[in-house]
């Protein structure tokens, strides 16, 4: 049955008004049937729960959801308008909107979730690596590994003439970045990009090269011995855990606690022209991404059977819910207790931060997809042309509105200026202040920063 829904404003390209103001009618969606796209990942999870628990005709909404081959034929597909919107890596729409591969204005008015990567390496690497670690009180290795212990074992192959290669995503991925951020934390240098040089492989200076390969194929290709380990999401590397060939030896929630991973797109044309489609595609993925973790998890089983379906992810139940019932197993048998290795609603996952997309495009500049120093106000600019919280206010308010959930289960709504505080839970422990980009990269001792050029 279609709710009657009720907006502070109406259309995406107001600005957002103050909560007092009187309640107005969000109109019928401007078009009903819609295709999104998603790759084969957990982390998809909201799209998929919003069809089968019927949101999505909640909201008068008929939806086709398609897999993908790959990010770039999704980011290519809602660009040329075969898809309406897309499960997105949390860089595309930034890296599109400021040029990076295609040029193109995508928004993201929805953040799909919170961590779930991490990476794994093969049982040779792993074997390798091993020695140098230290235990726990228990007799297990103590996590979380850094890369220093890496070092030694990527030295080795370099000097007897071999590259030492991993897999990660896609240039622009959150995976591409955390990949790099514990590698050079590690004292690893993975290598420059040089857009400006005609040089867009990112292994300029590099001590292991990174490349990219597509998410479901990331076990084979290791076990094929053409990567040494990869950055990727769920459930790729409980599937290396589950096939005996590699180990994760760190997860993301470790590299920088409740990172922002996926992001919903679409293009800025097609929000300007749907924009009332558009709040109801935002309000149905905030009530499925509260589903996902309602009462502490209760319905991650669930959520479990549905993606394990050859049309979502199409990975064994087992594989799935390793990663998605509050565990994470690192080396065989070796499973531990991660409750937010995927969050979905809680600590505010749901909200497009403006800061999130300033961590990401510091990460581009810091490896030289962005060849140029920019101003602190330039990150700022970007961050608010492609990330747009005015509209998610619009629609978890009118959630509010209509008794579906209450003003406390948004804390942000009313308070956020769209940055979060200062940051703190990073594995190298330098603070990240999304106000302060510049200052930011000063910290670091790999990776460009200021002025500097390759």
């Amino acid at each position: 049955m279609k709710k009657t829904l009720s907006l502070l404003a109406v259309g995406v390209s107001l600005a957002f008004s103050p909560i007092t103001q009187a309640k107005v009618t969000i109109g019928e969606p401007e078009k009903e049937d819609l295709t999104f796209g998603f790759i084969k990942l957990t982390d998809m999870a909201p799209l998929a729960v919003a069809y089968e628990k019927h949101y999505f005709e909640d909201e008068g909404l008929y939806v086709s959801l398609q897999s993908q081959a790959n990010w770039k034929v999704l980011l290519d597909r809602v660009i040329d308008g075969e898809l309406d919107g897309a499960h997105m890596l949390a860089g595309q729409p930034i890296g599109a909107t400021i040029g990076i591969g295609t040029k193109a204005d995508i928004i993201t008015a929805f953040s799909m979730d919170l961590n779930g990567n991490a990476i794994t390496v093969s049982n040779d690497v792993w074997e390798q690596m091993k020695p140098s670690l230290a235990k726990d009180a228990d007799g297990k290795i103590a996590h979380p590994i850094k890369a220093d212990s890496l070092k030694p074992v990527i030295q080795q192959y370099n000097s007897e003439g071999k590259p030492f290669k991993m897999g990660m995503v896609f240039p622009v991925s959150t995976h591409n970045y955390e990949l790099r951020y514990w590698l050079a934390a590690g004292g690893i240098n993975p290598g420059f990009y040089a857009p400006d040089k005609g040089d867009n492989s990112g292994t300029l200076q590099a001590d292991a090269l990174l490349s990219v390969t597509p998410p479901p194929q990331m076990p084979a290709t290791m076990e094929a011995g053409t990567i040494h380990g990869y950055s990727v999401g769920e459930p790729w590397n409980q599937q290396a855990v589950f096939k005996g060939i590699g180990v994760p030896v760190v997860t993301d929630y470790e590299i920088w606690q409740n990172n922002p991973e996926k992001v919903f797109g679409v293009s800025k044309q097609w929000a300007e022209k749907y924009p009332n489609t558009h709040l109801r595609v935002v309000r149905a993925m905030i009530r499925a991404a509260y589903w996902l973790d309602e009462e502490n998890n209760k319905n991650r089983h669930e959520a479990v059977g549905i993606l394990a379906r050859s049309e979502y992810v199409g990975a064994d139940k087992a594989v799935i819910a390793n990663s998605m019932t509050g565990t994470f197993e690192y080396e065989k048998g070796d499973k531990r207790e991660i409750p937010d290795f995927n969050v979905f609603f809680r600590h505010n996952a749901t909200y497009p931060y403006y800061s999130d997309a300033v961590w990401t495009l510091t990460q581009m500049r810091r490896w030289g997809q962005i060849s140029e120093y920019k101003p602190d106000s330039w990150y700022m600019d970007i961050a608010k042309k492609v990330y747009r919280p005015d509209i998610y206010k619009q629609a978890a308010q009118s959630l509010i509105d209509d008794g579906t959930f209450k003003a406390s289960d948004f804390p942000e709504l009313n308070s956020s200026d769209g940055f979060k505080a200062p940051q703190k839970h990073f594995i190298d422990n330098i603070t990240f202040d999304g106000k302060h980009p510049n200052a930011y990269l000063e910290k670091f001792s790999i990776g460009l920063k200021d002025k500097e050029t390759i």
